[in-house]
C-alpha cells in the first residue's frame, strides 16, 4: 500500500440507510475493524432500540464502542473522542485502514475533527435550566434555543433535553450561540479520513424506517423499554425509541400512538442527520442500492491501494 498516513473510511448517513452492511463489507474487502461511532449502542442496556448489529453482523467483522458502557456511567462524546483516538493510535501501530461507522454526526466529527473548547458553565444555570425542562417542558427549551442560535437549532436533536440544556448554558453563560464555538479548531491526526455517503430519496429512507420500527417492536422493544422504565431520567435513555415508550406506561398515550410517535421522531432525526453530514463537503455520496464492489473499487482508486 501506498499510504503515506494510515485510512479512516468514515461510513456515513441517515438511520436505517445500510451503513452496518456497507461497513461490514469495506472491513472484509480490507483487512480492517469497525468502529461505531453512534451515541446510543455503546450502553449495553439498549440493544432493540438503538438496532445494534445482529449476532451475525457482529461475528462478520471485528466491531468496537458497541455495549461497552453502562447507561448508569457518565459518558459524554468527549469520553469518546479520547477513547476511540486512544485506541485509533494502538490500533494504527497494527493496520492501515480502519472503518468508522454512525450516525451521530458529532462522535464522528469528535473522532475526525476534534471536539471544540467550550468555557466553563456557572452550575446555576444548569439548575435553572433543569428547573425550566421540569416546569414548562423540552417545548420551552426548543423556543429558547430556535431564538438565540437558529443555526444550531436546525442540526441538534431537539427532542434531546441533554442537548438543549447544553446549547443554552453555553448561552446562557456567554451570550455567544453554542454554534460559534463548533470547529473553531482542528487537532492533528495521525491519520487521513475519507468520507463515503450512502444516500436516497426522502421516501425511500422513511418507508426503510418504518419497516425498522416495525421490525423492533416485532423483536420485544417494548418489553425492553419496560425494563428500563425505572431508569427513564439517565441520559442515555433520553432517546428515540425509548422515550415513546415510558409515556406509554405512564398512559400518557396509547401504544398505537407511541408506535407513530417513534416513526415520526425517528424520520425527523433520519432528517437533521442528512442536514449534519450535507454540509460535509468532503463526504463522496453513493447511493444506497450501489453495488459495493464499485464503492471499493472507488477507495482503492481514491487512495492508491
Amino acid at each position: 500500500m501506498s499510504l503515506k498516513k494510515p485510512l479512516l473510511i468514515c461510513v456515513v448517513g441517515a438511520t436505517a440507510i445500510g451503513k452496518t452492511s456497507l461497513a461490514i463489507k469495506l472491513a472484509n474487502a480490507f483487512g480492517a475493524e469497525i468502529i461505531s461511532a453512534d451515541s446510543r449502542q455503546v450502553f449495553k442496556e439498549m440493544n432493540i432500540g438503538t438496532a445494534v448489529p445482529s449476532k451475525e453482523e457482529l461475528k462478520s467483522a471485528t466491531h468496537h464502542f458497541i455495549q461497552n458502557k453502562s447507561i448508569f456511567e457518565d459518558y459524554s462524546v468527549g469520553d469518546f473522542e479520547r477513547e476511540a483516538i486512544t485506541f485509533l493510535d494502538h490500533y494504527f501501530s497494527k493496520k492501515n485502514i480502519a472503518i468508522l461507522v454512525g450516525g451521530s454526526g458529532l462522535y464522528v466529527d469528535a473522532v475526525v475533527k476534534g471536539l471544540d473548547d467550550f468555557p466553563q458553565v456557572p452550575s446555576q444555570i444548569r439548575l435553572q435550566l433543569k428547573s425550566k425542562l421540569n416546569n414548562e417542558g423540552i417545548e420551552a427549551l426548543q423556543n429558547e434555543l430556535k431564538k438565540v442560535d437558529p443555526l444550531y437549532f436546525k442540526k441538534v436533536d431537539i427532542n434531546n433535553p441533554h442537548r438543549l440544556i447544553r446549547a443554552l448554558e453555553i448561552y446562557r453563560a456567554t451570550g455567544k450561540p453554542y454554534s460559534t464555538f463548533i470547529n473553531e479548531k482542528t487537532p492533528n491526526r495521525n491519520f487521513e479520513t475519507l468520507f463515503i455517503g450512502l444516500t436516497a430519496k426522502r421516501e425511500t429512507i422513511y418507508e426503510r424506517i418504518n419497516q425498522r420500527v416495525d421490525k423492533m417492536i416485532e423483536d420485544g422493544l417494548i418489553e425492553e423499554a419496560k425494563a428500563l422504565l425505572p431508569h427513564k431520567e439517565k441520559n442515555a435513555l433520553q432517546t428515540v425509541g425509548y422515550r415513546e415508550l415510558f409515556d406509554y406506561f405512564e398512559d400518557k398515550i396509547s401504544l398505537e400512538e407511541s408506535i407513530s410517535e417513534i416513526k415520526k421522531n425517528t424520520r425527523r432525526f433520519a432528517k437533521r442527520q442528512t442536514t449534519w453530514f450535507r454540509k460535509n463537503e468532503a463526504i463522496h455520496w453513493f447511493n444506497f442500492e450501489t453495488d459495493p464492489t464499485k464503492i471499493i473499487n472507488f477507495i482503492k482508486e481514491k487512495n492508491a491501494l
